[in-house]
């Protein structure tokens, strides 16, 4: 049976180059699992493949959206297991990597068929959170659907506007559509986890950052502005600059701001991730007893 290798981590653990050695070592391609890689115009700010990672191993997507896109998890299993059915003709192992939790449930387990959000909803209950707030948006979710609001990020108002959405588009709870039961999958699927000690880790996103900002983040994130109203930049590094932009931060808190941020989302990620009995564990510098344990994996 063909297997689906899954390298997963924080934000700045290491796995952009360890997986290309083993999508080279395994003659395979790269499918990225990160939710905002996909946006052409964001390519500093999410680390992106540069152009000759992009020449050493063929990438999925990566830079395929524009900033006014709308894509989901639900669109991305779709597209990613269209892709797959069409790989596995050709290559018994395929490598999927990124630190999007979401995007990699929804290809590992399945998401819930929740439907499709039309265009008049999705204005309607993003003009009432810009004039409104997120306050008000959560004490009706309360009152609508009392289950989700007490299990969902209250100060993520994606999370809080979608639940609305549902509610209001399809006269049901978005608790009712959470069925939580994983599909099964006609490949194997093998989850490689990459961790560090904290220190370690977060002083490699600390130094990131500080590349990030030598590469050019602050023009990348000034090209971007007029669109920093759209969910694709409500994105760590973007939505700090945006406040140095208005006037409300200086460049340096800014910058601080960034760092901070990212290490609160690789702690976030690490929770989500150790809920994961399937994954194995290994500091990225294993390498040899990385490839040993896929090797001897995919022998069975």
């Amino acid at each position: 049976m063909n297997a689906l290798i899954v390298l997963i981590g924080p934000t700045g653990v290491g796995k952009t180059e360890l997986s290309l050695r083993l999508a080279e070592a395994f003659h395979t391609c790269i499918l990225s699992a990160d939710s905002r890689q996909l946006y052409a115009d964001l390519k500093i700010g999410t680390a992106a493949p540069t152009p000759a990672q992009l020449q050493r191993v063929k990438h999925y997507f990566v830079g395929t959206l524009k900033l006014t896109d709308y894509y989901s998890a639900a669109q991305y299993e779709t597209e990613v297991l269209q892709l797959l059915d069409t790989l596995f003709k050709e290559k018994e192992t395929v490598l999927l990597t990124g630190g999007s939790m979401m995007y990699v449930d929804a290809v590992c387990k399945g998401i819930d068929d929740i439907p499709t959000v039309d265009a008049e909803t999705r204005q309607l209950m993003l003009q009432r959170y810009e004039t409104e707030g997120l306050e008000p948006l959560c004490a009706e979710l309360k009152l609508i659907d009392p289950e989700y609001y007490r299990i969902v990020d209250l100060k993520n108002p994606k999370r809080v506007i979608h639940a609305l959405e549902i509610c209001y588009m399809t006269g049901r709870t978005y608790t009712s559509f959470r069925t939580r039961s994983a599909k099964e999958r006609p490949f194997h699927i093998l989850k490689i986890g990459l961790t560090r000690p904290r220190e370690e880790l977060y002083e490699r996103i600390n130094r990131r950052v500080d590349q990030m900002m030598a590469e050019g983040l602050l023009d990348e994130a000034r090209r971007v502005y007029p669109h920093k109203t759209y969910n694709s930049l409500n994105t760590v590094g973007y939505k700090e600059l945006f406040k140095y932009f208005d006037g409300e931060w200086s460049l340096d808190f800014a910058i601080e701001k960034i760092k901070q941020n990212s290490r609160i989302y690789s702690r976030k990620q690490m929770t989500w991730f150790k809920r994961d009995a399937d994954i194995r564990w290994f500091h990225p510098e294993q390498e040899t007893e990385i490839l040993t344990y896929l090797r001897s994996q995919l022998q069975r």
